[in-house]
């Protein structure tokens, strides 16, 4: 009998030695390996304006079908409700007030090229820690970060600069000043520093001239002459601002260089999923990262003629609608080339819908934010929860809602521990990783408290108690003192 079983275990010994590395073989096939990202940013999307949110009337197919395979975030909230300081956010993950990203001005982001603030050089943004583990990195459309700090030639605050090895897009944002007929973003500053003088310096000579005509005064004539000048300088700077706005401020760059001045919106969004759809193509076979960040449906407004007078929400719904085909052609892409499976796409809004814009003809060119209250600039719901959409096939259960706080900081941690990179220990990180929400490991989010700046003031802080369903959002007023809502989850 002994013999019989040393006889058998000599038989057994290789399938022994083989048994580790087959468990391990095992345990590796479970663990989904580094996975592609795409990452997707609608500009003043409102969170009722995706079908897949509860809009009847525009068409969102490929978002929807987004929100059918993956999980579907009600209660996703960006760091800020302006473009600048909550891009920055998303792009680190971190509050913006950390980074020097938040205003101390009304004006609470970029408005010219030549503006010499931006995403500081030191900042980490999760392109860097991809691109330094071997994925392809690119930025396809609105970067609104900066560009330049002392010189035109400088780009420290390039995309370049923050981990993007390919940018092709435009520096600051899509502005009503960059489409002829569109009306200016500029009219009350206009208002205020050339037509009030104006009319300061009207009254102030044609009083001088009664003086002078009654015999009150002796008022030279170089004076009239004088207030004369400066009239006609304010008159001349406000063309010379009006005319050359358009071609400094609103171009298309590939890298650090120019490739339209000013850009043309003739089928702008083809041309950047056209880009986004090459550069997929072309690292097919390496781990990349694309960012592609729509310029709609930010005014000025505007859609291809496949798409213009096609929705029943004039020219902000032909513009989402437009979107929502670019989506889909990127979608579709990563299905033709057997990606879908191996990517990680998320989809999501800088910031809530822009409820006050009119147009020239003073019809509403805003979007809808459902049932929330408030819009873009504002730290009520409506302004700061955005959709949030999150599809990875076989890793991230299908048809999912998830009704608890996330930020688009968490996208910071959550792409860089999925790729393998280590978070910096120098700084402190403001998001939190998302995968154990995203496949029901936990119930409850890591943020118990989300703060809300309005630019660098703090405005909100939202608390979810761990181990509860409450959800509360403290609103510091103008009279300094909280008030009190309950927010459905």
């Amino acid at each position: 009998m002994l013999l019989a079983v040393m006889a058998f275990g000599r038989k057994m010994r290789p399938f022994l030695l083989l048994l580790p590395l087959l468990l391990l073989s095992r345990t590796r096939s479970h663990n989904p390996k580094r996975p592609n990202f795409v990452l997707l940013m609608a500009d003043d999307l409102g969170i009722g304006d995706p079908g897949c949110y509860g809009n009847k009337t525009l068409r969102t197919p490929h978002i929807d079908r987004l929100a059918a395979d993956g999980v579907k975030l009600t209660q996703h909230l960006v760091a800020s409700p302006l473009c600048t300081p909550s891009r920055a956010a998303f792009m680190t993950g971190r509050y913006p007030v950390r980074s020097g990203m938040a205003s101390r001005s009304r004006v609470g982001v970029f408005l010219f090229s030549a503006s010499s603030g931006g995403l500081p050089p030191s900042e980490v943004t999760f392109a860097k820690l991809l691109r330094d583990q071997g994925y392809a990195t690119a930025l396809i459309g609105k970067w609104h970060l900066g560009t330049h700090c002392r010189h035109n030639d400088d780009f420290c605050h390039h995309p370049s600069r923050h981990g993007f090895e390919h940018f092709y897009g435009i520096p600051v944002t899509n502005m009503r000043d960059c489409k002829p007929g569109a009306g200016s973003v500029f009219t009350g500053g206009i208002q205020l520093l050339v037509y009030l003088p104006l009319k300061l310096l009207g009254v102030l000579l044609l009083l001088l001239a009664a003086l002078r005509h009654l015999g009150l005064a002796a008022v030279p004539t170089g004076v009239f002459a004088a207030l004369l000048l400066l009239a006609a300088g304010l008159l001349a700077l406000q063309f010379c601002f009006l005319r050359y706005y358009r071609p400094l401020n609103c171009f298309l760059m590939r890298g650090t260089e120019l490739s339209q001045q000013p850009f043309s919106y003739l089928n702008l969004t083809q041309r950047l999923t056209r880009e986004a759809t090459n550069f997929l193509h072309r690292n097919a076979q390496s781990p990349f990262l694309l960012v592609l960040s729509y310029l709609q449906v930010h005014t000025a407004l505007y859609a291809s003629a496949e798409f213009s007078g096609k929705s029943q929400h004039g020219e902000y719904g032909d513009a989402v609608e437009e979107m929502d085909w670019s989506v889909g052609q990127v979608l579709r892409t990563l299905d033709e080339l057997g990606l879908a499976s191996s990517t990680f796409v998320y989809f999501s809004s800088d910031h809530g819908a822009h409820l006050e814009e009119r147009s020239p003809e003073n019809k509403p060119q805003g979007g809808s934010n459902g049932v929330y209250k408030g819009g873009k600039g504002m730290n009520w719901e409506g302004g700061i929860r955005v959709p949030g959409l999150v599809r990875w096939l076989g890793v991230i259960p299908a048809g999912a809602e998830l009704g608890e706080p996330t930020s688009n900081m968490d996208l910071f941690p959550t792409v860089a521990k999925l790729a393998g990179a280590l978070l910096p220990q120098d700084r402190v990180i403001d998001g939190r990783d998302l995968m154990p929400l995203l496949q029901g490991q936990t119930q409850c989010s890591d943020h118990e408290f989300l703060f809300h700046y309005c630019n660098s003031y703090l405005n909100a802080v939202r608390w979810h108690p761990q181990n509860s369903t409450v959800h509360r959002k403290a609103c510091v007023c103008l009279s300094f003192r909280p008030g009190f809502e309950s927010e459905t989850p």
